[in-house]
């Protein structure tokens, strides 16, 4: 390991996965991300926008035996999750809205994305290069959306995290290829507005909209002293590995 690099833990030791120290670094969402998807052992995943790999393999470390694939855009960011899975995760270095024709004449039963934040036309942009493709994209949410309807088989689920002020975009791309959406708010504390929600949605669903009451992620109403004071279900995700079912 490199000074330019750490060895970070995630579920409770469980994985362990190399990031760049300055720039962009996964947090608890692709975490919180991966414990909501259904898969079982022998299921296909694609991870768009993967980065060092977080979520597909904090997926992989609950569900062993998926086949695991992820698209990432900075070469970079690739290598590492190439890394990070040893071999457990396939990564391929390509923008999303430009994927090789290989990967776009395959399906998978599950996609999963946590699409950049921030809409770079109203923010002011990072230096760090890096860090500003993860938190502001050039490729629409709209589009992020659509590609991973294309790439699910039939009947297969796409799960997103993303902020909540943004859901409208989310929605309204889900139109053509997604259906039987679900939405599942995730508020800091009791009492707050929720600031993310993951939203569920199947190819070619039916399924009526379905808004979930909000995830809570810690106790009290306020941050009051040091140390985790996450609620139950989300720590034992965060430090168990353990699902989240909507």
């Amino acid at each position: 390991m490199t000074d330019d690099l750490t060895c970070d833990a995630f579920l409770g030791g469980k994985l362990h996965l190399y990031q760049p120290r300055k720039g962009y670094r996964a947090g608890i969402d692709p975490v919180l991300l991966a414990a909501t998807v259904p898969a079982k052992a022998g299921d296909t995943v694609l991870d768009l926008g993967c980065g060092v790999g977080a979520a597909a393999l904090c997926l992989g470390a609950r569900v062993p035996g998926l086949e695991l694939t992820g698209v990432e855009i900075e070469p970079e960011y690739a290598e590492l999750a190439r890394r990070n899975g040893g071999g457990s995760l396939e990564v391929i270095t390509a923008d999303i809205a430009d994927m090789p024709l290989a990967l776009r004449q395959r399906q998978f039963r599950h996609v999963i994305a946590n699409p950049p934040y921030f809409d770079p036309r109203v923010r002011r942009a990072s230096q760090n290069t890096k860090r500003e493709n993860a938190l502001a994209s050039g490729t629409p949410l709209a589009t992020w959306v659509r590609i991973a309807g294309k790439r699910l088989a039939p009947g297969g689920m796409a799960h997103f995290i993303h902020r909540c002020d943004r859901l409208p975009e989310i929605l309204g791309a889900m139109e053509h290829d997604l259906g039987s959406v679900e939405v599942l708010p995730l508020c800091a504390r009791a009492g707050r507005p929720p600031e993310l929600v993951i939203v569920r949605a199947r190819k070619s669903g039916r399924g009526a909209f379905c808004l979930h009451a909000p995830l809570i992620l810690h106790e009290g109403a306020r941050h009051e002293k040091d140390g985790d004071s996450y609620v139950q279900p989300i720590r034992e995700v965060l430090r168990e590995g353990a699902s989240l079912p909507f």
